[in-house]
């Protein structure tokens, strides 16, 4: 494959190109780099091989999938623009190679016993191609699906909420058909051997490379079939229900994207709820099987955890594309009220009631994964809302560094009181509780963010009539937005209609 077939100009679309071939090229990528959300499956067997000295193997086994989620807000943010530049088939073929390194060091890290390597592997290398491809297909998706942004990006970002629900098993599979599905000995039971460690961490070794070979082939997939609509193209159908949309006037930089309060106001509403997410996904398994130690044999716990892992990641992945395209007729603020106001109901509620309502807790958790996941998949049309389609994708990437810290944020919470709670000889869910009770109050925070969110002031505007690298003339579609925001917000356009380019808002 030559270097020109990755150039933006070799993948603008040809008349009649079908814009619904765009979605599946999403897909392929975010559902194999999804895969990082079926992490907790390899804790219990890296904890039992390679972190027996440590005080705190929970904390350490989360290393990867931490600094693999830091990477992925830093390299979505550093290389943002870059990728609005050299277009989605480049980022798609980077992010492949990335990702499908970070898995090759970490099993070669695994076969020379070195545990820094499989953080550095997985979770720098491969971060920086969850982060690249990631951000790849959101700014195509919204210049194919100018008419239903929330629909559009909810498809492709449940690929990524909906990886694991395909890793986790695979994974699990391939861990047993090793022979390395173990997991830390009770306390009192007596150590594994030294001849099932060793045959375990090989079969660890093994699954990362089968894992490696085979997204390598799958997310090929992606940048063979992605196209960017050419200069003019427009799909000419209107926008669901305008009026309860909060659509500010004109385009906006990146560069300006960041002054503004509504990027920083966004910023908190995504860091807290990737917060509320992502500590349970993280340790999923370990959860489960603390909240439900009964099983017959320890395999099969294991493997019911493997099950509980699955379905979270389906309730991730259908909360994207259901939550999200809801948005496009009911508005991205307000489904920001449910994912944020409901979650911390539901937050509080598995708070006050884990000691006597295990079932409860699973229903909990479902609804909370679900709008988890929808909060990803709405933000880049809140952010078209927001700031228009101009570098839309390089804002996205900006504020993913929000997903960066709450990468580490969400983990740290509930790993490391849970640790502390072990230490101090509690069990079952009560393990859990503070963490419930910390993150119910980040959620009520990131609500009244959300609250204070309003339409972009003009003077951060673009010239009007500002194009990208791949502009879309305007629609009707268009006009009509903006008529119903100057309705709904009182107010007619700025500076008649001429909104002027700035450097530093005044």
């Amino acid at each position: 494959m030559s270097i020109g077939f990755l150039d933006r100009e070799r993948t603008i679309a040809p008349p009649g190109w079908s814009r619904w071939l765009i979605p599946p090229a999403a897909l392929s990528v975010h559902l194999a780099i999804g895969q990082a959300y079926a992490w907790s499956v390899f804790k219990k067997p890296l904890e039992a091989t390679m972190l027996t000295d440590s005080d705190h193997p929970g904390t350490l086994s989360a290393l990867p999938f931490q600094l693999g989620i830091v990477m992925l807000g830093l390299a979505a943010a550093v290389l943002g623009t870059r990728v609005e530049s050299r277009g989605p088939r480049w980022a798609m073929a980077v992010s492949s190679a990335c990702f499908c390194s970070g898995l090759a060091i970490a099993a070669f890290a695994v076969t020379i016993d070195q545990y820094w390597l499989v953080v550095v592997g997985y979770g720098f290398v491969g971060g920086i191609g969850l982060g690249i491809g990631y951000i790849s297909p959101v700014s195509t998706l919204i210049k194919w699906f100018p008419d239903r942004p929330g629909l559009a990006t909810g498809v492709a970002i449940m690929g990524f909420g909906g990886g694991a629900l395909f890793a986790s098993p695979f994974s699990t599979e391939l861990l047993k058909k090793f022979d390395a599905a173990v997991a830390p000995p009770a306390k009192g039971a007596a150590p594994l051997t030294e001849a099932v460690l060793d045959k375990a961490q090989d079969g660890i070794a093994k699954t990362f490379i089968v894992m490696a070979l085979f997204y390598v082939v799958f997310m090929a997939m992606s940048y063979l079939l992605v196209r960017v609509p050419a200069a003019g193209w427009s799909p000419g159908k209107q926008a669901p229900r305008a009026d309860r949309l909060l659509q500010s006037k004109g385009n906006v930089s990146a560069a300006n994207a960041i002054k503004t309060p509504q990027f920083w106001l966004l910023w908190v509403v995504l860091c807290f709820n990737v917060t509320a997410g992502i500590g349970i996904l993280e340790r999923a398994s370990p959860i489960y099987q603390d909240f439900f130690p009964g099983s017959d044999t320890k395999t099969e716990l294991v493997a019911a955890a493997a099950g509980f892992v699955a379905i979270l990641s389906l309730s991730n992945a259908l909360g994207r594309i259901l939550w999200s395209s809801t948005s496009d007729y009911l508005g991205r603020k307000n489904m920001y009220r449910m994912y944020l106001g409901v979650g911390a109901l539901l937050y509080l509620l598995v708070f006050l009631t884990t000691d006597s309502s295990k079932p409860l807790f699973l229903v909990c958790c479902i609804f909370i994964l679900s709008f988890y996941g929808a909060g990803f998949a709405t933000i880049p049309a809140y952010l078209k809302d927001l700031f228009g389609t101009y570098q839309v994708g390089a804002i996205h990437g900006r504020l993913l560094t929000a997903w960066s810290v709450a990468g580490v944020l969400g983990p740290f919470i509930i790993n490391n009181i849970a640790d502390e709670r072990i230490s101090d000889g509690k069990t079952g869910p009560d393990i859990y509780a503070p963490s419930f009770a910390i993150v119910t109050v980040l959620l009520v925070i990131a609500f009244v963010c959300n609250e204070l969110i309003k339409p972009v002031d003009p003077r951060f505007h673009e010239p009007a009539g500002i194009e990208d690298a791949v502009p879309v003339e305007p629609t009707d579609t268009a006009a009509d937005l903006e008529d119903a925001q100057a309705v709904t917000t009182g107010s007619g356009p700025p500076d008649g209609g001429n909104p002027k380019k700035i450097g530093s808002p005044s």
